[in-house]
């Protein structure tokens, strides 16, 4: 599929989608999300690709499928750890069975890691981030990394221990946990650019964390089914149905899911920079 056509069926997905969800009654979002999703994921792929030339599926278009596959365990992961904290719920679950809410479940939960990092792609091209180029300097060495692996660990500990008083250590363990796992594994991390002193990564993945959660909330606002929040202390105010501190846990999910595709579907560094020097 051509980038244009990406971006033509892209919109026209999300036209579609959004439209339907919004205008229609009863049950419609288990059939909507998806393609209102893969929607806004072509779309700005397409953009990207007929912008600057470049874009996650242009580079790779197995890599750019294999997203949708990562995606899996990894918010499974997060509705797991969700049993404990209870900060989300469904409306509308009780409409299905266990395998007709395992399967449609798995079809939306398939979009968040490629929605998200196409999002940050897409932030990375603001212009007031080129002056994030040059800042300070963080090493990525096998102590700071032992360091951070045990801080991930405490994180982890507090909200299983104490879930309705550490639940937003759920967003932040991860960030803790991986980034020692891709410094082992010799992949990219969030590490890596800032040994040369580069925060551009890190800010294009929390707008774009942002704005992909902002979109997420918005077009859940009228859906059904649809989920809703029960964050502890911070009931209000509110924006669509995401209390408004609510929104901050995106900046570490963003990063989350960089360092888990980069874990799975990334290059070692070496043959990265093999590449890219040839």
């Amino acid at each position: 599929m051509s980038a244009r056509l990406r971006l033509v069926v892209g919109l026209t997905l999300v036209v579609g989608g959004w439209t339907g969800n919004w205008a229609l009654s009863g049950l419609r979002t288990h059939v909507l999300f998806f393609p209102l999703w893969l929607g806004a994921i072509l779309a700005l792929d397409g953009w990207l690709a007929l912008t600057r030339g470049s874009s996650p599926a242009s580079r790779s278009p197995r890599g750019f499928a294999a997203m949708f596959l990562v995606s899996l365990p990894l918010w499974w992961a997060f509705e797991l750890a969700n049993e404990r904290l209870a900060n989300w719920r469904y409306l509308g679950r009780e409409h299905f069975s266990d395998l007709e809410y395992a399967l449609l479940a798995s079809l939306s939960f398939s979009t968040v890691v490629p929605a998200v990092l196409l999002f940050a792609e897409w932030a990375h091209g603001a212009r007031w981030l080129a002056r994030c180029a040059r800042g300070p300097r963080l090493v990525a060495t096998p102590r700071l990394c032992a360091w951070l692996f045990l801080a991930g660990l405490a994180q982890l500990a507090a909200w299983i221990a104490w879930p309705r008083v550490a639940y937003p250590l759920v967003w932040t363990s991860g960030v803790f946990l991986l980034e020692p796992l891709l410094f082992l594994r010799g992949r990219r991390g969030l590490l890596s650019d800032l040994a040369r002193g580069d925060w551009r990564p890190w800010l294009a993945l929390w707008s774009g964390g942002l704005l992909c959660g902002f979109c997420w909330e918005l077009w859940n606002a009228f859906s059904y089914p649809k989920w809703i929040y029960d964050i502890p202390g911070f009931a209000e105010p509110r924006l669509f149905e995401m209390p408004l501190p609510g929104y901050l846990g995106y900046l570490p999910f963003a990063l989350v899911v960089y360092q888990w595709k980069e874990l799975w579907l990334g290059e070692p560094e070496l043959l990265r920079e093999a590449r890219r020097m040839g």
